[in-house]
């Protein structure tokens, strides 16, 4: 023991402090209070940072590391996102056989025998936006609400242990299968950590309950499975990333260059089908008309954190006159077609057939997403992180730092952004960015050198 300390007494300390920031974080912190919440997270990723530097080889020591950061969350209800009620809500309607995607809460609630529990706490709590919209969580999301209701009891202390558990499995199930990919790549695999010990993943997934990571642990099971050549296996399990969250549909016409036309349309029948096998429970003669006008309203009625938006929006309404309710609208068409646009050149004129380029062109294609979207929620990072562990980018690493500054938004109660954090969050993104382009081949960062991330 006394060994193991003198070997190992910096990383220890490391993991003391980090818990003693997590604990902070987790049971006394108000998401409006910026000031607190930014210093626990800049404390946070600087002992990421180091731990990683001094243990990278010891995936034991990281492994019971991350772990024991995400249980310091498990008996505590999310202090910076209220979608965990949206969640039980479904998963308690779905356990008592109401469909989400075709009854609005506000509408349900009326009902005196609505047969939810804790259904007033959940209404609440899930807020009046929510309250007035269908469900837009695809069916294996519903799935896990749905598992979570059971095993929670009607408790909603209940539920999210139950949840929070299922998302710290699937954190695990990543760290292993991007660590095989890694290897598979000729890359390190303690590349993984990056992932697992990073203080936006365990905050926003573990302890605010997105479900980015169950998405990733079929994305990257599915991407691993594609590189031993298991595209007929890939296909079904690439379909439970997407029916986990949407994105990974983005994607789907880069595999056509690297399967080849034959191989692409059996990988996309049988996507596609089991895309509908976990859509038919749900599937109702309004289900498409309510699912799709829901989705429409993150591309022309939100927006948070926005990065090209913005600056559209400001010279719209500064030199053009725009009304921003309108601009909005005409923004989410072109962002769409734009989106589009880019994946459909990355798809036919880049050379997607071998796989390291096909990774690449799947960060490019995200990272295009994010930078012209409307609404960049801090927890859509993490799936542009997982892709730059495999490539030789960082800037998205950076951006997993930056992007809490967003938070400001909430320290006031008219949630207005501060342009100003916004523009620095940015410019840190697009200077490493740049940079990483622009530097010659095998030109490195010291800072990345230093850290152990080249």
């Amino acid at each position: 023991m006394w060994s193991y300390w003198r070997l190992h007494k910096y990383p220890i300390l490391f993991v003391l402090g980090s818990l003693l920031f997590y604990v902070s974080f987790a049971y006394d912190l108000n998401r409006t209070d910026f000031v607190k919440l930014i210093t626990l997270y800049a404390g946070m990723s600087f002992l990421c940072l180091k731990l990683i530097q001094f243990e990278k080889r010891n995936f034991k020591f990281l492994l019971i590391s991350g772990l024991l950061f995400r249980l310091v969350f498990l008996w505590m209800e999310p202090n910076l996102s209220q979608d965990f009620y949206r969640f039980i809500w479904d998963g308690e309607l779905i356990k008592n056989g109401i469909n989400p995607y075709i009854h609005l809460p506000k509408d349900l609630i009326l009902q005196n025998n609505l047969p939810i529990s804790n259904a007033d706490q959940l209404f609440a709590g899930m807020g009046e936006l929510s309250a007035k919209h269908f469900s837009n969580y695809p069916p294996l999301n519903q799935i896990i609400f749905t598992i979570a209701a059971f095993f929670g009891g009607g408790s909603i202390p209940g539920s999210v242990i139950a949840m929070r558990l299922l998302i710290i499995m699937a954190d695990i199930g990543v760290l292993l299968f991007a660590g095989k990919l890694l290897k598979h790549l000729n890359l390190s695999p303690d590349f993984a950590f990056w992932y697992f010990l990073n203080p936006l993943v365990i905050i926003e997934l573990t302890g605010n309950l997105h479900f980015e990571g169950v998405m990733l642990f079929f994305f990257v099971w599915a991407l691993y499975l594609v590189s031993k050549g298991k595209w007929r296996v890939a296909a079904p399990v690439y379909a439970l990333s997407i029916m986990t969250k949407l994105v990974p549909i983005l994607f789907l016409p880069l595999f056509l260059r690297y399967f080849g036309i034959k191989k692409s349309i059996g990988f996309y029948f049988f996507t596609g089908t089991a895309c509908l096998l976990l859509l038919l429970p749900f599937y109702s003669s309004v289900f498409v008309d309510n699912y799709s006008e829901t989705v429409g309203l993150w591309f022309s009625n939100f927006e948070f954190n926005a990065g090209l938006y913005n600056l559209v929006k400001h010279i719209g309404t500064t030199y053009f006159d725009a009304k921003p309710w309108e601009l909005i609208k005409s923004y989410g068409k072109v962002m769409v077609l734009a989106v589009i646009g880019i994946t459909l050149v990355l798809a036919f004129f880049r050379k997607n057939e071998h796989f390291n380029t096909l990774l690449k062109s799947m960060l490019w294609v995200l990272a295009c997403y994010l930078f012209l979207s409307s609404t960049v929620h801090p927890w859509y990072i993490v799936f542009l992180l997982v892709l730059g562990i495999f490539t030789k980018y960082r800037f998205p690493l950076v951006w997993s730092i930056t992007v809490m500054l967003s938070y400001w938004a909430y320290s006031n109660p008219d949630y207005t952004e501060n342009l100003w954090l916004l523009l620095i969050e940015y410019l840190a993104v697009f200077g490493v960015m740049i940079y990483e382009l622009t530097a010659k081949e095998g030109k490195k960062l010291d800072f990345f050198k230093k850290l152990g991330a080249n």
